[in-house]
């Protein structure tokens, strides 16, 4: 099932130079503290499963004619289906003819400024920073004087994932909900050791990470957000805080610990990367890189056991941050079934600060970018995840019960319970072009796109394990093992997979893989429709449409929208559209909708191509599908992380400002937010159209 082939595009003025790749992108502190130097080591994922160029190199020799019969038959579902829910585009949709409504800005060109940068028209205000008081009685943030309960009750570190939900008769009072990724230390603490950290920069660290749900308000003469000190909604939740874990894997032997003998309750929460809000009004956090936080795999002697701990990317000996010299939680050598409570898909109820967030393992263990949710026609809730990490797998979960509509208590009761049951699937693709046209250059091959179908194979469902060899607490637990078992397809780095509401296509986020393409003795991890480039740094887009739009449904057709990357690099790709008329972009990391049904994509690692990171508005439809523009970029050395986009308003999560080459407290990188003489400090910003104020004046219209 292909999606509907891309239009090619206008011609206009906007005109880009070739750009100058900076080497090793990012600054090696983020690689160390986000996810443990990851790009570092091996892949973790050893097994034989076949690249999409071994599957369609054999579906190609045979003819395949049943295979290609399947695709072209729902190729046609995917094409009315996508067609029926398509909002229109033209003259009457945004104030440039042709430009889709929500559009409508003057692009922001490429740059490395220590500022947030906007197109003309556009103001913006930083809403909260890192250390700034949530709770009532929070004392203000003071760099030098840090401790660990100050920072158990203000804003914690690296704000990725950002969520919002309208406060019921308040006005323009929201429920913000914010995850802190991962603390970096060389840039909290000045003259800090890394040999030799201190017990209380570790309490300190432990703090820092975690969630926040805090109560913001918007000015409706101005249009600022800021945060308010409500003492019944606030709170931070740290890695120390109390969680729950739900669901057919909770209370098994394999998640019990000597401090928990019940296999339920889990202190903290770590590397909180993107989330998602549900439709019954939660949000929703992944535990992505987990695994940097736990010593001593190598101690594990069960050959079982270790190979496990190896899939996950366990560190074999000592960790970073150093935590398992002051807590033995994280020494496997003293708690080898810590590290599996950790991985999971978090839910927390914004509502209810009483109710400890749930863990959900039947959306299985792995490194969750985050979670997405899509409701089916008969209210069944789909989940869509990524494990990002090179060559592994993207996953859906389809819960047993619907929804219930309404605000009830017995609503929300039930609407808690619908992802701790139900069927776990991960993806297999194949693609539909001679392996021979797919080159790694990127070149479109003959039928002028790239695209395929696929299906989602079921791992377990409840206590039922569809994995031979492996019981459904082990599927849930040891999902990756699961899915190498069931032959699931190795993807370029999957991060963020969202539905878009108006039409029901999904959307999936390939970060990057440097590996594609590079020489094995023992497998071909050469370039493949899916994943058509090699040494594949700056990522790309893929949509994905299931049989009848139907999230429920095991069979889908997907078509690569994006080839990331500078526009005059001929290995790039932007839908067809017309090259000269779009922004450089590199490794795409969140995606989010705007209510006309566009998609925005935030960055990160621009310095790929030596230009800040930013969020960037993308054209689905008509004469400009594939068109994107710069929107707004992040400060230097920053990342752009947890896009929101209303009608009215667009927040953005600039996380590790200053995270350059050199960087230290002694010599900052970026005195972003406060200005000369300050040190840099994660923040969630507030951008909106001059002159709207309060008022829904729309963005890019």
């Amino acid at each position: 099932m292909a999606v509907p082939r891309p239009q090619t595009g206008r011609r206009s003025t906007l005109s880009l130079p070739l750009l100058t790749p900076r080497h090793g992108g990012r600054q090696g502190l983020t690689c160390r503290y986000r996810c443990g130097n990851a790009c570092a080591h091996d892949e973790p994922n050893t097994s034989e499963n076949e690249y999409f160029g071994d599957v369609l190199a054999r579906a190609v020799s045979r003819r395949g004619v049943l295979r290609a019969g399947a695709v072209l038959t729902l190729a046609a579902g995917a094409t009315t289906a996508t067609a029926a829910c398509s909002p229109a585009a033209g003259p009457e949709a945004g104030g440039e003819p042709g430009l889709p409504q929500g559009l409508d800005y003057e692009p922001v060109p490429p740059n490395t400024t220590d500022a947030i940068t906007l197109p003309p028209g556009y103001e913006s205000n930083v809403v909260i920073r890192w250390g700034d008081p949530v709770v009532p009685g929070a004392p203000e943030f003071d760099f030098e004087n840090q401790t660990a309960e100050a920072q158990a009750a203000q804003f914690g570190y690296n704000n990725d994932f950002c969520g919002l939900l309208p406060l019921r008769g308040s006005g323009e009072r929201y429920l913000m909900f914010s995850n802190h990724e991962y603390t970096v230390e060389p840039l909290m603490f000045r003259g800090y050791d890394p040999a030799d950290p201190t017990e209380e920069q570790f309490r300190i660290g432990l703090a820092a990470h975690g969630l926040t749900v805090v109560v913001v308000e918007r000015d409706r003469e101005t249009g600022r957000m800021t945060p308010v000190l409500d003492g019944q909604y606030n709170r931070r939740y740290t890695g120390t805080s109390e969680f729950v874990l739900d669901g057919p894997a909770a209370g098994s032997d394999l998640v019990k610990t000597s401090a928990d003998a019940s296999g339920t309750r889990v202190l903290g929460t770590f590397n909180n990367c993107a989330g998602g809000v549900t439709p019954w009004g939660t949000f929703l956090s992944g535990e992505e890189n987990f695994n940097q936080y736990f010593a001593n795999a190598g101690s594990v002697a069960d050959p079982v056991a270790a190979a496990r701990v190896q899939r996950y990317g366990v560190e074999e000996a000592g960790t970073e941050r150093q935590w398992e010299r002051f807590d033995s939680r994280f020494d496997l050598a003293q708690e080898p079934n810590e590290v599996n409570r950790f991985g999971w898909v978090v839910e927390v109820d914004p509502l209810d600060p009483a109710l400890p967030p749930v863990k959900h393992t039947a959306l299985g263990r792995l490194k969750h970018e985050g979670a997405t949710i899509r409701l089916a026609e008969d209210g069944r809730a789909v989940a869509y995840m990524g494990d990002d990490e090179r060559f592994d797998y993207v996953y859906k979960f389809v819960s047993d019960e619907a929804v219930m509509e309404g605000e009830s208590r017995a609503a929300r009761e039930h609407n808690r319970t619908l992802l701790t049951r139900g069927t776990l699937y991960v993806a297999r693709f194949t693609g539909n072009s001679p392996a021979g046209e797919i080159t790694g250059n990127g070149a479109v091959p003959a039928d002028g796109a790239f695209d395929g179908g696929g299906e989602w194979i079921p791992l377990a469902a409840g206590d039922r394990s569809f994995v031979d060899g492996m019981s459904a607490a082990e599927v849930y637990v040891f999902t990756r093992e699961a899915a190498d078992k069931a032959g699931a397809t190795k993807m370029d780095r999957p991060e963020d997979v969202q539905a878009n509401p108006r039409t029901g296509t999904v959307y999936m986020a390939l970060t990057n893989n440097t590996d594609r393409g590079k020489a094995d003795a023992t497998r071909t991890t050469g370039p493949d429709e899916p994943n058509p480039r090699v040494d594949n740094k700056h990522g790309h887009v893929i949509e994905l449409v299931e049989e009848g739009n139907d999230p429920t449904s095991t069979s889908f057709g997907w078509s690569v929208l994006l080839l990331c990357g500078d526009p005059n690099d001929p290995t790039t790709y932007f839908g067809g559209f017309d090259k000269s008329q779009v922004s450089p972009i590199t490794s795409p990391d969140n995606l989010a909708f705007d209510p006309y049904g566009n998609l925005w994509i935030s960055t990160d690692s621009g310095l790929e191509l030596n230009i800040n990171d930013g969020l960037y508005g993308v054209s689905l439809e008509g004469e400009t599908r594939g068109r994107t523009t710069l929107f707004a970029s992040v400060p230097a050395g920053a990342e752009c992380c947890g896009p929101v986009v209303t009608e009215g308003f667009v927040l953005i999560s600039p996380q590790h400002p200053g995270d350059l080459d050199g960087a230290s407290p002694e010599t900052p990188m970026s005195t972003w937010p406060d200005g000369p003489g300050t040190q840099p400090r994660p923040s969630v910003v507030n951008i909106w159209r001059a002159g709207s104020g309060g008022r829904p004046g729309r963005i890019g219209a």
